[in-house]
C-alpha cells in the first residue's frame, strides 16, 4: 500500500509532461536538412542588453537589466544581471566550464547559474548536439530535430507567419522550456518570451535595449581570464 501515493503521483506527472509532437515528414537527407532548418540563432561574437520581467503564478515582477556575451565559434557566454541602478546583482561566464563571478541572493544557487547559462546557449548558439529529424507538424509547422550529448531534445520551429519557437525536452520528451522569437522584429532577439516548465512554472520575457557585434578575440580572452 506504500506505493500507491507513489504511483498516483507518478501518473499524476507523466500526465502533466507534455511530450514532443511528431514528425509527419520523412527526413531528406543531411544536405537537405542543414540548409532547410529554422536558424535564428546567432552568427558572430555580439553583446546583447535586455530588460527583463518575471512572472510566476500570474503575478510579474520588477524588471532587472541583462546583459549577455554569446560567441558562437568558441561557444564562450557571459551573462551578468543588473538592477535599473546598476548594481550587479549576478555574473558568470562559461567557456565551456561554468565559474559563477558574483552572487546575491536569489541568484545563488548552483542550479539557478547552471541553467541561465543553458537557457542562453539554447537562445543564442545552435544545437551543438545531432540533428536527427527535419520535416513538418501535423498543422504544416517545419521543424528540425536535435539530440544533445546529455540525452536531451531541442526542436527548432518556423511558425508562420511570424515567430520561430526553440522547444527543449528532457531525455524521456518532457517539454522543459519553450522559447519564442518574432521573425517580424528588426532583430530576432528584440522580443524574447521564455516559459520555464520546473516544480514551479515561470515565465521571462526579455526585450532588447541595445546589440552590439564583438570581437572575437575579446571572447577569448574573457575565456582565458585576461579581462577587459
Amino acid at each position: 500500500m506504500k506505493t500507491l501515493p507513489f504511483l498516483i503521483l507518478l501518473a499524476l506527472l507523466l500526465a502533466s509532461c507534455r511530450t514532443m509532437p511528431v514528425i509527419k515528414a520523412p527526413a531528406p537527407s543531411t544536405e537537405q536538412i542543414n540548409s532547410a532548418c529554422p536558424a535564428p540563432f546567432l552568427k558572430e561574437p555580439s553583446r546583447f542588453v535586455h530588460t527583463i520581467e518575471t512572472q510566476m503564478a500570474g503575478q510579474t515582477r520588477g524588471a532587472v537589466i541583462g546583459v549577455t556575451v554569446a560567441d558562437p565559434t568558441t561557444r564562450f557566454i557571459s551573462c551578468a544581471i543588473l538592477t535599473a541602478e546598476g548594481i550587479v546583482l549576478f555574473e558568470a561566464e562559461a567557456s565551456p566550464a561554468l565559474k559563477v563571478l558574483r552572487a546575491l541572493p536569489p541568484f545563488d544557487s548552483v542550479d539557478f547559474a547552471e541553467n541561465m547559462i543553458e537557457d542562453i546557449k539554447l537562445i543564442f548558439l545552435a544545437p551543438a548536439g545531432k540533428m536527427l529529424a527535419k520535416g513538418a507538424l501535423a498543422d504544416g509547422t517545419a521543424i528540425c530535430r536535435y539530440r544533445e550529448q546529455n540525452g536531451n531534445w531541442i526542436d527548432v520551429l518556423a511558425r508562420i507567419p511570424e515567430s520561430i519557437e526553440i522547444n527543449k525536452y528532457s531525455a524521456a520528451g518532457c517539454l522543459q522550456r519553450r522559447i519564442k522569437l518574432n521573425r517580424t522584429e528588426e532583430n530576432i532577439y528584440q522580443r524574447i518570451e521564455l516559459t520555464a516548465k520546473e516544480m514551479f512554472d515561470y515565465a521571462l520575457t526579455m526585450t532588447l535595449l541595445e546589440v552590439e557585434p564583438i570581437d572575437s578575440e575579446w571572447t577569448k580572452r574573457e575565456a582565458e581570464g585576461g579581462g577587459k
